[in-house]
């Protein structure tokens, strides 16, 4: 924990700190101390700097930026304002995977018993879906009975008998990143590449994880819109963990259109699902065999990348991982059912509607925002942390770019339980696709690797 000097009125009695003059010299431009950025966490957590003073400061930070330095500081200042796990007693190397939020991204759910199955533990502290991105911890919870609430004793049994544990933030855990995320979100700064840097690697470092492997997702569906920005992202992301002394890479991935087909949280699941039975879309497999090949060789299951594929290839195809995901979801409370029968056990959509294609031709873009927004509209994601989703429904995607339609052909199955969204959603589905009579080139998933 940080020890925090009493503040009172905006300044600090023991060391003469004021609020005041650190907003002015962030404002300026100025490199902020380790002991000014202590005194602002600190002091904001325990109610003692108002919200007006800290979204100051938050606006401040969005425009003047931060230099490593501080925002190295400032992630620690942020993992330690609260409690950590207790990871004795738990042996081997414990692996963190996070993405930045995409649309139809359900990684984690082939990752984490793919990797698993190859001898490395995934212990992940994930977050749940706000506006058109969707949230790891949705997905799992559309799943009958699974659980991501854990008590002590039941997160210990999971790592150490299945390899894997997936829960979601507790109140005592890192509590200045759920405030101050809170005022970004109401104050026009969440997309600062430093503040989101501190806030991942804050929550990363405080679950105490060995190995962190970042997704920066880049393009229209994703936080990050240009490459610049989430190269700057990922670069500062590693460089913060690295000097903690983990180890991390990053993998800047493409968001212009969606992941796989689904989209939605029942859908996901199922999806990769397929995936871990050794079909699924190419691409959320290949993306998934990029990521685990970069967790194989930090945790040293592998020498060459070649030979890190090959191990997590023979793992999906002797199904393996779809094993240690069947052991995940039983010690997690969920239905084990779903592994056989996923359309049986996970909630469906009552109604199913075709969007079909105008005209013919080659698909040259798919909106990934536009897509994950019609997803929300359907009632799979939410506006604020406190409403409530509807697991069942969502968007099968049918035509990626590069694919060849014909008029009347669909483009995207609509799943939803009110039918009158169906009109709304039709018409921003449409936006999202624009055609050519020419195959265009299919963008690459991977734009680029940032290592430690």
């Amino acid at each position: 924990m940080i020890e925090r000097t009493h503040v009172q009125g905006g300044e600090s009695r023991e060391c003469g700190l004021r609020v005041y003059d650190i907003l002015l010299k962030k404002r300026q431009g100025r490199e902020l101390s380790k002991d000014e950025i202590d005194f602002m966490i600190a002091g904001f957590t325990a109610g003692d700097i108002p919200d007006y003073q800290m979204s100051a400061w938050l606006m401040a930070i969005f425009f003047q930026g931060m230099s490593s330095k501080e925002a190295y500081n400032m992630t620690k200042a942020m993992t330690y304002s609260g409690e950590t796990p207790d990871f004795l007693g738990i042996g081997g190397i414990k692996v963190d995977k996070h993405s930045t939020g995409g649309v139809g991204d359900k990684t984690t759910l082939v990752l984490a018993p793919l990797v698993a199955a190859c001898g490395v533990q995934t212990v992940k502290m994930s977050g749940r879906g706000l506006g058109h991105t969707g949230g790891t911890l949705d997905k799992l919870e559309s799943i009958p009975g699974f659980r991501t609430n854990l008590s002590k004793e039941e997160f210990l049994e999971c790592i150490n008998t299945v390899g894997i544990v997936i829960m979601g933030q507790t109140d005592s855990m890192v509590p200045a990143d759920r405030k101050i995320y809170a005022l970004r979100d109401v104050t026009a700064t969440a997309d600062s590449v430093p503040l989101i840097a501190a806030s991942i690697c804050s929550k990363k470092l405080a679950f105490g994880a060995d190995i962190i492997v970042f997704d920066v997702k880049v393009g229209k569906g994703a936080f990050m819109k240009s490459k610049r920005d989430a190269l700057r992202l990922a670069e500062l992301m590693v460089g913060i963990i690295t000097k903690e002394g983990k180890q991390g890479a990053a993998v800047i991935s493409d968001m212009n259109q969606p992941l796989g087909h689904a989209v939605g949280n029942s859908l996901e699941v199922m999806e990769a699902l397929d995936v871990l039975r050794g079909k699924g879309p190419e691409d959320l497999k290949s993306l998934c065999i990029s990521l685990g090949a970069l967790t194989l060789l930090l945790a040293g299951k592998a020498e060459t990348p070649e030979e890190a594929e090959l191990t997590l290839l023979n793992a999906l195809e002797a199904g393996a991982a779809l094993n240690k995901f069947a052991d995940f979801i039983t010690a997690q409370g969920g239905d084990i059912r779903v592994i056989e029968t996923p359309t049986a056990i996970l909630p469906i959509a009552k109604y199913q509607k075709e969007i079909l294609s105008t005209r013919s031709g080659y698909i040259t873009e798919v909106d990934a925002e536009r897509i994950g927004m019609a997803s929300f509209i359907l009632g799979a994601g939410r506006r604020t942390k406190d409403d409530i989703i509807d697991p069942s429904v969502g968007v099968i995607v049918h035509k990626k770019i590069g694919d060849k339609i014909e008029q009347g052909e669909p483009l995207v199955t609509l799943y939803t339980n009110k039918q009158d969204t169906f009109e709304s959603v039709a018409r921003l589905i449409m936006e999202s696709y624009k055609f050519s009579e020419d195959r265009p080139d299919i963008p690459g998933l991977i734009k680029q690797v940032v290592r430690g």
